[in-house]
């Protein structure tokens, strides 16, 4: 594991890149301040401040005009608007969201260009685009590490592989995968821990959906498994650890005892696997989230 490192800073660019499908996003105009960051976690519809003679919006954060917002707009004179919305522009923000696919007026489209604010539209319901939007951020914007393995989606657990280069971390997971987990993450996963307990591993953006195989080479699991066979982020709710078979070490026999591995002060359920030649690997890690899987059931 790395050192705890602060969350990443966000453009507005990455933003509409990475999460533009999901959000349903489209850019209308203000091309040129795609390099704005953003760095707040809140989201702020702007709502009653249209109405003030100084407009004064939260630095640094994504502003969302909906239904009110625009027709506040469109009821007004050219002048009006005008002034309105150089009140508006002249804020530090980085980006302006329109939602439920409204059309904004031309005035908005032009003096967004002129300012260098991004404008987007989305066809969610404003609710929907907030609470969206708080999700990413609240991930992006957390403290992180890294660590090198591979996190994956086995029967609805999240299971993060841990071991030595060269061990088979990379093959365990696309066996795994060919039956139906869904990667994650393979190489580096970033961890985030989220309220007391959640711990959240996503991909860094460069290795997204990519997983290295020793004598193949890089290959991409969505383009040729299937989209179902990726997930963006998974909660990490167990980690395996897998090691060169050594006689001298006492390894469990029973099942009768599960130690725990700490990542961010949150304990999790932790196994360590011995590997041989001719073990089947990957069969045994799923057993091993079977049995978890279980010992939760008959414990609830």
């Amino acid at each position: 594991m790395q050192n705890i490192k602060p969350g990443e800073k966000l453009t507005v660019e990455e933003l509409l890149n990475t999460w533009g499908e999901n959000l349903q996003l489209t850019l209308i105009s203000g091309k040129k301040g795609l390099n704005r960051q953003i760095t707040e976690n809140r989201v702020q519809k702007i709502g009653l401040r249209m109405i003030e003679p100084d407009i004064t919006l939260d630095t640094d954060t994504v502003q969302i005009l909906g239904h009110t917002e625009i027709s506040y707009l469109n009821n007004k004179s050219s002048k009006d608007q005008k002034e309105i919305l150089l009140r508006l522009t002249c804020q530090q923000i980085p980006c302006l969201i329109i939602t439920k696919g409204i059309n904004p007026p031309q005035s908005l489209v032009k003096q967004c260009e002129r300012a260098d604010i991004p404008l987007l539209k989305t066809d969610l319901h404003t609710g929907k685009t907030i609470s969206s939007l708080r999700s990413i951020f609240e991930i992006r914007f957390a403290p992180f590490i890294s660590a090198h393995g591979v996190l994956i989606d086995i029967h609805r657990l999240g299971v993060l592989i841990l071991g030595k280069s060269g061990i088979g971390k990379s093959e365990c997971a696309l066996d795994l995968v060919l039956r139906g987990a869904k990667l994650v993450v393979d190489d580096l996963v970033e961890i985030r821990r989220l309220g007391s307990s959640n711990l959240i591993g996503c991909s860094p953006p460069n290795i997204k959906h990519l997983m290295e195989i020793r004598g193949i080479g890089i290959i991409n699991i969505k383009d040729l498994v299937g989209p179902t066979a990726v997930m963006d982020r998974r909660e990490i709710d167990m980690v395996i650890e897998l090691e060169h078979w050594d006689p001298k070490s006492e390894y469990n026999r029973v099942g009768d005892e599960y130690n725990h591995y700490e990542i961010l002060n949150v304990q999790l359920p932790y196994l360590k696997i011995p590997v041989s030649p001719g073990r089947n690997i990957s069969a045994i890690v799923e057993i091993a989230v079977r049995n978890q899987i279980y010992r939760q059931l008959i414990s609830t």
